[in-house]
């Protein structure tokens, strides 16, 4: 049950057929794990606190650099050369003092995955290189949770759900084998726009809402964004049977 305050809090919320007070208190017990605290974890996180979520777990061995500031938006001139885990967790605690933070103030590997992944119901991938999105995809269908995928580069985005629970859902790997030449394209490379960054991340905030409250999400289904034409592109993709990830997990 929600406390007369909890009640009151998110209101707004409740009354949606779709979440009501079953939803909400779902969202309060949900624990989420987000990778990376950068342009897309930094209004995610926000969203999730905002909405009521109960336990965020934050990580991201990077330190906050003056070029971050445009984009990461939980972030001050002053905390430049901070672990970027350990402020925003700090930020969140204090804002939404309703939602648990912790700060995990280091690059998630393999080990990290098979300690946090099975104390979660869901995890955002917000991370800005290759390498980890495919150790999370992994570990995520590893360990059968679900996972919401986000990347930006430019003024274009995308976003995909990968849920192994359901034994048709593809994984990253479908999409992008490693052994073939995946995207390596970053903000680092040719740039990024903050806003384009807010749009996936509220994306993967809707889409981790959806998962928490019972709700479908669109599975097998890989969301484009193109800023500068204000559309977005849905395609269809399938689980594919000799993937070396996913293929033969179920």
């Amino acid at each position: 049950m929600l406390t007369t305050q909890e009640q009151l809090k998110y209101s707004r919320q409740i009354m949606m057929d779709k979440i009501g007070e079953q939803g909400q208190v779902a969202l309060r017990n949900a624990r989420v794990l987000i990778v990376g605290v950068g342009g897309l974890g930094n209004p995610a996180s926000l969203y999730l606190a905002a909405a009521g979520v109960g336990t965020l777990y934050l990580a991201d061995g990077d330190s906050i650099e003056l070029s971050n500031l445009p984009r990461q938006i939980q972030f001050h001139q002053k905390d430049i050369n901070l672990n970027k885990a350990d402020v925003a967790a700090e930020r969140l605690s204090k804002q939404f003092p309703d939602c648990e933070t912790e700060a995990i103030d280091e690059m998630l590997d393999k080990e990290l995955c098979d300690y946090y992944l099975p104390l979660v119901d869901l995890v955002l991938d917000c991370s800005d290189n290759i390498k980890t999105r495919y150790l999370i995809n992994q570990a995520c269908v590893e360990h059968k949770t679900p996972l919401v995928i986000g990347a930006a580069t430019g003024f274009d985005g995308q976003q995909l759900v990968v849920d192994s629970r359901d034994e048709s859902s593809a994984c990253y790997h479908c999409l992008f084998p490693s052994s073939e030449k995946a995207p390596v394209n970053n903000c680092q490379t040719i740039g990024i726009l903050g806003p384009v960054l807010a749009i996936i991340a509220g994306s993967q905030a809707l889409q981790a809402i959806k998962l928490l409250t019972n709700n479908d999400a669109q599975l097998n289904q890989l969301n484009l964004f193109d800023g500068l034409s204000n559309q977005w592109q849905q395609f269809n993709m399938k689980k594919q049977k000799n993937c070396t990830v996913c293929g033969g997990m179920n």
